[in-house]
């Protein structure tokens, strides 16, 4: 069994053989000579060694051993170049300036030496080999028009580390990280690309943030970490609210009601999700950028982001499914003759018609509303949809009738037409009064299928129609306003003409 040793090269301790260590040793001394000319010579050795003390981590890993041999130290002398051949290299070269010699592996950091903010869009162009300005374009184009490109260079702000030592930024450049290399890195320092004014502006910003602004900076990042703490602790209120009434019959309020029911849950989760992370992930950058935080575990970041992107995807998933319920849309209609008057009242009725299946639904007991009237809620934003639209049309038979066009959607023909045969919608004629329900009906825990009924009432030429004001916003393509006789009257009066139905008064003053 061969003697080894235990030596500190780069701050980290590697158990050699005694052969291998006699290389190495002579390596190094030789290493530490060449360069003993140069004022940079203890930070150019120092790298080297941290260097050599990488390669060797690395062959300890790869091989599952405990200690270097002579092979490991022969292949590392090779990779980074022996004394002799470079000096060699330096003296058939001397007239020429050395260039750094680039490799095709990169690594990605972020380069905060030509940063503009962060120095993700200066890294992201050393690994994709493009100018860093075109990255930067790139991320404010994405950023104004998409709104994804701030929220990708957090992401990227908080996961990729800065290049700090320089062995860090040849890798970043793909130098080679051998003799030449970090001799080159020395002799011609990483060059500073040039900076336009709003490079030069955000600099003299962050100098500013250094002093005085440092205070400013700190009470802005913690006013964002207040604000999205309230929402974040709003959205999880919210989230529990919700699932508090999920027995009731929140079901049948819109939007909700668009939703499937079997939806419902895993859209809920999946909203929850997708509103909390970018939450979290403020609240927590905010803490790291404003109060010099620990950089979160990579590990709870990619969790984190898997977590984010399982939400995003369920979400579109679903909202897919439902959007295929609006696929195919169906109507029918139904004609209503009305008894013959020559003046009718067109009026908004607020009460409710209720059927035999209604009362048992609500469990309404004759006997204790009597005397008294169920008005709708027309003013219910949770409502669904009221969808009613209203026309007067000429009568072609010389007759009075109302025609109710029934409109509705599904995922199929035959399903877009049962639910437009579900919709209730109450009409009454008193005489020459005709009252309408602002509002249309489906059945209790049904969907909303973007149920509409249009209303078209057929009158003879020189039939009169008196519109109340409630009932002018049903109206479609009549300038009611335009046509009120005084003042703050409750009725504008119509009459029907070979040409389509005008103002009355209109009409009166074309005779005069």
């Amino acid at each position: 069994m061969k003697k080894t040793h235990n030596i500190n090269i780069g701050n980290s301790i590697i158990h050699i053989e005694e052969d291998a260590y006699e290389i190495l040793t002579v390596y190094l001394n030789e290493v530490k000579q060449h360069f003993s000319k140069n004022a940079d010579d203890f930070e150019i050795v120092t790298d080297i060694e941290n260097r050599i003390a990488e390669m060797f981590a690395e062959k300890l890993f790869a091989q599952q051993k405990q200690v270097v041999n002579v092979e490991d130290v022969q292949s590392v002398i090779q990779q980074m170049g022996s004394v002799k051949d470079f000096e060699t290299s330096e003296e058939s070269a001397e007239e020429q300036i050395p260039t750094p010699e680039y490799n095709s592996i990169k690594k990605l950091y972020r380069d905060t030496d030509q940063a503009m903010v962060a120095g993700v869009c200066a890294g992201l162009g050393h690994y994709l080999d493009i100018d860093a300005k075109w990255v930067r374009l790139f991320t404010f184009l994405t950023t104004f028009i998409f709104g994804s490109g701030l929220l990708v260079y957090m992401i990227f702000w908080i996961m990729v580390p800065k290049a700090k030592t320089r062995i860090e930024k040849m890798e970043m450049r793909g130098e080679e990280t051998n003799l030449k290399g970090f001799a080159n890195s020395y002799l011609h320092p990483f060059a500073e690309q040039s900076r336009g004014f709003i490079a030069g502006l955000i600099q003299a910003i962050g100098e500013f943030l250094q002093g005085t602004g440092k205070v400013i900076f700190k009470i802005i990042v913690g006013s964002i970490v207040v604000f999205a703490s309230f929402f974040l602790l709003g959205t999880i209120v919210a989230l529990a609210a919700f699932l508090g009434f999920w027995n009731s019959d929140v079901h049948n309020y819109f939007p909700i009601s668009m939703v499937n029911e079997e939806y419902l849950f895993p859209m809920t989760i999946a909203a929850f999700i997708v509103l909390i992370i970018p939450l979290l992930a403020l609240i927590l950058f905010s803490i790291r950028v404003g109060f010099n935080g620990r950089p979160i575990n990579k590990v709870l970041s990619y969790g984190l982001l898997v977590i984010w992107l399982g939400g995003v995807v369920t979400g579109i998933y679903y909202i897919a499914k439902v959007s295929t319920e609006f696929k195919e849309g169906a109507e029918f209609a139904q004609t209503t003759p009305l008894k013959t008057y020559p003046v009718y009242s067109l009026n908004i009725n607020m009460e409710r018609f209720f059927t035999r299946e209604d009362s048992l639904n609500y469990r309404i007991d004759p006997a204790r509303y009597k005397g008294r009237k169920i008005l709708n809620n027309r003013d219910d934003n949770f409502n669904n949809p009221r969808s009613i639209s209203f026309r007067i049309e000429k009568s072609t038979d010389g007759k009075v009738s109302l025609s109710t066009n029934f409109k509705s959607r599904g995922k199929t023909f035959e399903v877009a037409l049962k639910n437009a045969q579900n919709i209730h919608y109450d009409f009454l004629q008193e005489g020459a009064t005709l009252s309408f329900s602002p509002v249309l009906h489906i059945p209790k825990m049904s969907n909303w299928r973007g149920q509409e009924v249009e209303l078209t009432l057929s009158i003879p030429v020189g039939t009169e129609v008196q519109v109340s004001n409630e009932f002018y916003r049903y109206l479609r393509g009549y300038g009611y306003w335009d046509c009120e006789h005084e003042e703050g009257a409750e009725y504008s009066s119509w009459i029907m003409t070979d040409t389509g139905v005008k103002c009355k008064f209109e009409k009166v003053k074309k005779e005069d």
